[in-house]
């Protein structure tokens, strides 16, 4: 395929569309709930893991080579290293990095005080109102992705909103990352799944940002999971030894259920999914050092007596915040929490478990969230409905972190005592006047109006709300402007990969 430097794609920067959605600059101090003497324990509890009880990498010969040729201790395929060296890479990777998207004013910087919220990822199941519970297909996910694009208060496009499961499952990443790529112009992840999924990946990103922009930016990213307790599959390995030696990101997640995956001590959990993440960030080092990395974590209480994950509990509320003391700690970006619930409709479960997971996300400071939008039934299935009432409580969340409480002059509003006699009111004085647009958050879902009016208006629940509101946006949805030389392009790599690739649906 044509490799070649596309300056002139810079007029993909100034689109028509939404209004762009900047990621949220945090000016909200963070709330840490561990004190030092805490956080020492955990870190040797981290060290111990590293270097005494050791990480696998499992069936990939190439990463055990790797990691031997380096100095570390190879027994089979465990992995064990001193835990200043681990350490000392991980600070090789930035704190700060920015994934550029297709139009640059989308672009996001993950890590320091930066936070991004991305929706649902991996569902193969989606729902709504109208359709109820089914398996996704491509229709869905590409409602799902200009669901995504138009929403401002979503800054990411994630990848998986759905699978589509009408698509050989060897073929169907490619028909996500062109409706990624010319659906939205937001940034988005990439496969992982497969070695080859993971390069197609790069190649399409490739066609869109040129080999010359790529090779000093990131522009995609790989999202895997750590095979816990304590094992990296190739999976994880090959994905970055695709992203990381092109100088692209890659997050990495445990993905402990506590009792399961992990002990039951939430403690020993944290501290079991930060050494698991940073042998990996380790090894991406050692490919390239200096590539962008996200630590991660997820996660989760369960029930013990059914072994369901159980969400919104104290257990991983507390994690939220513990993993981001440490992550800063480690001077690593933060993947964790979400809008997370075991419900499977938006009902009053789904709105307490998400609304408290979340809440911890955001004052913990997870710098790329993931699943905080659209989440239903632990994660198996995608609500339409459930997106857009999700992201329209993000919006309350970034006017709290972005803004904080503002004390200026303005904002004491000494004039307006001076204009309002005792016993009056603020309604009219100029004040007022010159904020009441912009002065209070307004979510565009919650009906404040009374009863009366309510009832007028067909006494409509929030899902029905959110119903209609995601079929008016699919309505007024406008593709955004894309090169056609480019789409054509990433049209005939999919065209020609398809043909290469036998149909397989496992």
């Amino acid at each position: 395929m044509a490799r070649r430097a596309r300056n002139s794609r810079k007029r993909d920067m100034a689109q028509t569309g939404p209004v762009p959605s900047p990621h949220i600059q945090r000016t909200l101090p963070h709330f840490d709930v561990l004190d030092d003497e805490q956080l020492s324990r955990l870190e040797g509890q981290v060290d111990w893991i590293l270097q005494d009880v050791g990480i696998a990498f499992r069936d990939d010969p190439e990463a055990l080579e790797l990691w031997k040729r380096e100095g570390a201790t190879v027994e089979g395929d465990l992995v064990k290293a001193p835990a200043d060296w681990i350490r000392a890479l991980c600070a090789k990777a930035p704190s700060e990095f920015t994934q550029l998207a297709r139009n640059r004013d989308r672009s996001v910087t993950i890590g320091g005080k930066n936070q991004v919220f991305a929706p649902v990822y991996g569902a193969p199941f989606v729902r709504d109102l109208e359709g109820g519970r089914r398996y996704g297909d491509q229709a869905a996910f590409e409602d799902l992705v200009r669901l995504t694009y138009m929403h401002p208060n979503l800054h990411h496009g994630g990848f998986v909103t759905c699978e589509p499961c009408d698509i050989p499952v060897s073929k169907r990443h490619l028909d996500m990352l062109f409706a990624h790529m010319t659906l939205s112009d937001k940034p988005h992840l990439g496969a992982i799944t497969e070695m080859s999924r993971a390069q197609d990946s790069i190649d399409m990103a490739e066609i869109v940002f040129g080999a010359d922009v790529m090779a000093e930016n990131c522009v995609i990213m790989g999202n895997v999971n750590t095979n816990s307790p304590l094992l990296v599959d190739r999976v994880v390995t090959e994905s970055a030894r695709v992203y990381s030696a092109r100088g692209q990101g890659l997050i990495v997640v445990p993905f402990i259920l506590s009792g399961a995956m992990g002990p039951v001590s939430t403690a020993a959990s944290v501290a079991q999914a930060m050494a698991e993440a940073m042998m990996v960030c380790a090894y991406v080092q050692l490919i390239r050092p200096g590539a962008p990395f996200v630590l991660g974590n997820f996660l989760s209480s369960m029930s013990l007596k059914t072994g369901a994950p159980t969400f919104g509990m104290p257990e991983p509320v507390i994690s939220n915040y513990a993993i981001a003391q440490l992550a800063r700690r480690a001077g690593l970006p933060l993947r964790c929490g979400g809008s997370l619930t075991a419900s499977k409709v938006e009902d009053a479960q789904a709105a307490y478990e998400s609304a408290d997971s979340m809440h911890s996300t955001m004052l913990a400071g997870a710098n790329f969230v993931l699943h905080s939008a659209g989440w239903l039934e632990g994660g198996l299935c995608t609500g339409f409905e459930k997106l857009i009432m999700d992201a329209d409580r993000l919006g309350g969340y970034q006017k709290v972190l972005s803004q904080g409480l503002d004390t200026s002059d303005e904002a004491l509003a000494r004039d307006a005592y001076t204009e309002v006699e005792a016993g009056g009111h603020f309604l009219g004085c100029g004040h007022t006047m010159r904020h009441y647009q912009t002065a209070f958050y307004e979510p565009a879902l919650s009906d404040s109006d009374n009863v009366e009016s309510w009832e007028e208006g067909g006494s409509l629940e929030m899902r029905q709300r959110a119903h209609a509101r995601w079929t008016q946006m699919l309505q007024e949805y406008q593709q955004p402007a894309i090169d056609p030389a480019m789409r054509d392009e990433l049209s005939a790599y999919v065209a020609k990969r398809k043909e290469e690739l036998p149909d397989a649906w496992y």
